[in-house]
């Protein structure tokens, strides 16, 4: 584009007024109003998404307050387009880095003059009116559903302002998967030109008559906005409410006067943000005025009761920061907390936040590496912690399964041989397959000598203390057999001498037989699982 030699200067006054609403939980818009930048910045994605998402565009896009008194319309240009790309991708690496805020954006409508131009950057339904003549138009197209609609004939733009997809957007910065390239537009400035940047807090719900008719009535830019964001909330506007007006200024001779300057305003979430925006334009920077007109009505009184805030506690004087330098602190580079491009201090005193600089470029690239080293240690520790646990639990298993084992090998117990009686050593019981005893040694006891009652017990085992003990255990068992033996002997004598007396005797006793004696002598109490019984 042609730039023209105009003798005449133009300078730019703005100011900002955004305002939490009457439904909101919190003021997810940012604003910014300087003398070579505007911006408004409507954020999305629930309740820290939105004000997070809004404040880093503002802090991408704060260079250009400074930067652009030292570039051409043409190179302004391109560093607006790339700041607005560099804070996409900062929404997205902070989207990764914290769960929580996943799915967050935001819109971005910004302007800035620079010699005699204007250079409007968009994205999003958030929109940029300019007056000019007593002549309102809409300088942005809402990159929404219900614009598309629109455009294509299907709705009314009545239609549209009642329309139940007229939230869809589709175009937005953020931690979706959307073209973040903005829309770039380069415009002769006139002299008394006036903007109005708004979110659609605003220009959702008023009229673009009701818009016209207040920027050309009322003269004072505070004034204008402050009645506009009212009139929003009076409207019924259920959202954050956010404007920036923004007159051109001629000066014939630059020369003559002093230069006029003000003090950059931030509204909204980035209000929170005063000293990292103040060292990116190096420059003292204030919060934006609170909404005050219409106290007295319903939908300012909710507001109040949402923000838990009352008249005073809403009118309170504005805050303003200073730049590092006057806060006297030694930094090379601020770390922010929303992982937007970093903020440098370069060799020649400026401090710079653009993307296009080289030492910003290399202290992006710092950062990138910076992070990505420090998730490769931190995955890194995590892995030598699992590794080193792991190891910790298999020492510990082993050690109680070895301590388990030794303690087994000091007991022994009496069990089934093959066919007899046999002596083990440890408890009788296996782990996953793996015996915790082994024979010692074999007795001369068959089990086909014992009674059935004692071969189960043989089975189950049956534990003694020591070998010592073992032996004398088996000794005693050996003495039962032959005493059971002796009872079953005399028993048959006596039944082969006198046969006819004993069945006549024990005709009178209850059923007695021969057998009872034998039945008795191998009873539980002459058992040999009886813990150390000697004879």
């Amino acid at each position: 584009m042609q730039q023209s030699n105009a003798p005449e200067t133009l300078f730019l006054y703005s100011t900002t007024v955004s305002d939490i609403g009457t439904v909101r939980s919190n003021n997810q818009d940012s604003s910014f109003a300087g003398e070579h930048l505007m911006a408004v910045c409507d954020g999305m994605g629930g309740h820290a998404g939105g004000d997070t998402a809004s404040t880093i565009a503002i802090r991408s896009l704060a260079h250009i307050e400074h930067d652009d008194v030292r570039g051409d319309v043409q190179a302004i240009s391109a560093m607006m387009e790339t700041s607005v790309m560099a804070a996409h991708d900062a929404i997205v690496g902070k989207a990764k880095r914290e769960r929580k805020l996943a799915g967050m954006g935001t819109t971005v409508t910004a302007v800035a003059l620079v010699k005699g131009y204007w250079i409007l950057a968009h994205i999003g339904d958030s929109r940029a009116y300019l007056l000019r003549n007593d002549v309102l138009t809409r300088m942005t197209s809402d990159h929404s559903y219900v614009q598309h609609l629109i455009d294509t004939g299907r709705i009314t733009e009545a239609e549209g302002r009642n329309h139940p997809q007229r939230n869809v957007v589709m175009r937005v910065l953020g931690d979706f998967d959307i073209d973040p390239r903005p829309d770039i537009g380069i415009f002769k400035a006139h002299p008394t030109d006036r903007w109005l940047l708004c979110s659609d807090g605003l220009c959702g719900v008023l009229e673009d008559d009701t818009i016209h008719d207040m920027l050309v009535s009322v003269s004072d830019q505070e004034e204008c906005a402050q009645q506009l964001v009212s009139m929003a909330l009076k409207a019924g506007s259920t959202d954050n409410v956010t404007a920036v007006i923004a007159d051109a200024t001629l000066a014939l001779d630059a020369d003559a006067f002093d230069l006029p300057h003000q003090t950059p305003l931030i509204g909204g979430a980035a209000g929170t943000s005063l000293e990292a925006i103040a060292d990116i334009v190096n420059a003292p920077v204030s919060s934006a005025p609170t909404l005050r007109h219409g106290k007295g009505s319903p939908a300012t009184r909710a507001a109040a009761l949402t923000q838990h805030t009352d008249d005073d506690a809403s009118a309170a004087a504005p805050r303003v920061a200073q730049p590092s330098a006057v806060r006297d602190q030694d930094v090379g580079r601020t770390d922010t907390d929303t992982g937007e491009i970093p903020v440098v201090h370069k060799k020649d005193g400026r401090i710079s936040a653009d993307p296009n600089d080289p030492e910003v470029a290399k202290a992006i690239t710092d950062e990138q590496e910076r992070r990505t080293k420090d998730s490769r240690s931190k995955t890194i520790r995590s892995r030598i912690r699992i590794a080193a646990g792991l190891m910790l639990a298999v020492v510990i298993i082993v050690t109680g399964a070895f301590g388990a084992y030794r303690w087994s090998q000091t007991k022994y117990f009496l069990g089934r041989g093959d066919g007899v009686v046999a002596i083990y050593q440890g408890v009788n019981t296996n782990i996953f397959g793996f015996s915790l005893s082994h024979k010692v040694e074999d007795t001369n006891i068959t089990l086909r000598e014992l009674p059935r009652a004692w071969v189960d017990q043989i089975d189950q085992g049956i534990t003694v203390d020591d070998l010592a003990d073992a032996h004398d255990h088996t000794a005693l068992i050996r003495r039962e057999i032959k005493t059971l033996g002796t009872a079953e002997d005399s028993t048959a004598t006596n039944s082969t001498t006198k046969p006819g007396a004993a069945t006549k005797k024990d005709a009178g006793k209850s059923g007695a037989t021969p057998s009872s004696s034998a039945s008795s002598s191998a009873s539980p109490s002459a058992s040999p699982s009886t813990k150390g019984g000697k004879s």
